[in-house]
């Protein structure tokens, strides 16, 4: 009978330890899998908040992971191209390859921007084919992504499936209380004028009715030259540009050489979840963001 006991107490331990395995690309699509997954996920994160998404650190303890991996979350649009790959095809995992069903590309569905309207080179600078991969920046298409990562769990995992339904609705819910929330707090900077370091903040942008005119970058991952910043100078002065954005990685020399030249302010706004300590989670990450830019906002009266 004690031996019984203890079979069925063993069997119970095993059975809660049954997680799904979840690799996701970049911090923010793993915090909204673990808001959706709950319990019943394992999520492992490979890009850092403080890392440039486009040039990962792809460690070699990452193949053992994805090897392991029953789902892998990739944000798509050539954002990993650099350093994802390479980590896959040699994780030899058949679950997450190619279009396989633990293969999820969230590029796939949400309206991309940016798109080129004629063809690319390299000449041209780190421009993105099919779109602008930061696309998350954009609280509602982070309800798509929850959307998807839900209902791929759910085929995955039919027995959590109503678990999955439930943290999503939660997690709708919630965004959709704090979206106008964040609308109301950056009101005031409807049409304002900003100045990028790259094409990072468009999405962000475009939800609250900011205006980019130009980045520091004169193409794509081309670090900006003196010519160049004293050509964007001229013109953030004849467009009025009020904030000069940078993410917490990048370096500040530039951005705030143009900002003093033209009286506008710089602020290094989290670009990612992790990627500032109050951004620990997507809700956390957007708060960040309207935080820093409010205080940037009172700072220039």
């Amino acid at each position: 009978m004690k031996s019984w006991i203890i079979s069925v107490l063993l069997l119970g331990v095993a059975t809660a330890r049954a997680e799904l395995k979840v690799v996701a690309s970049l911090p923010d699509f793993g915090a909204i899998a673990e808001a959706i997954g709950g319990k019943a996920v394992d999520v492992t994160t490979i890009a850092r908040g403080s890392e440039d998404p486009h040039f990962v650190d792809a460690r070699p303890s990452f193949v053992r992971v994805l090897n392991k991996a029953d789902l892998l979350i990739e944000g798509g649009a050539d954002l990993e191209a650099g350093w994802l790959p390479t980590l896959v095809t040699a994780a030899r995992n058949a679950k997450i390859q190619g279009t396989g069903k633990g293969h999820l590309v969230l590029s796939r569905f949400v309206k991309l921007i940016d798109v080129p309207t004629a063809p690319v080179d390299r000449s041209m600078g780190d421009v993105h084919p099919t779109g602008n991969p930061h696309y998350w920046l954009d609280p509602r298409n982070g309800k798509i992504i929850a959307e998807k990562i839900a209902a791929t769990l759910s085929e995955l995992d039919p027995k959590n499936a109503e678990t999955y339904r439930g943290n999503l609705a939660a997690f709708t819910k919630k965004l959709d209380a704090k979206w106008p929330e964040w609308q109301k707090k950056l009101e005031s900077l409807r049409g304002a004028k900003i100045i990028t370091y790259h094409k990072t903040y468009e999405y962000l942008a475009a939800a609250f009715g900011l205006e980019v005119i130009a980045q520091l970058e004169p193409k794509p991952g081309i670090e900006p030259s003196a010519t160049h910043i004293a050509q964007l100078v001229q013109r953030a002065k004849e467009a009025g540009v009020k904030f000069v954005i940078i993410e917490p990685y990048r370096p500040r020399r530039s951005a705030e050489q143009v900002a003093e030249a033209v009286g506008a302010r710089m602020v290094v706004l989290p670009d990612k979840t992790g990627s500032t300590p109050e951004a620990k989670d997507y809700f956390s990450l957007f708060d960040a963001i309207v935080r820093r830019l409010t205080e940037a906002t009172q700072a220039a009266k």
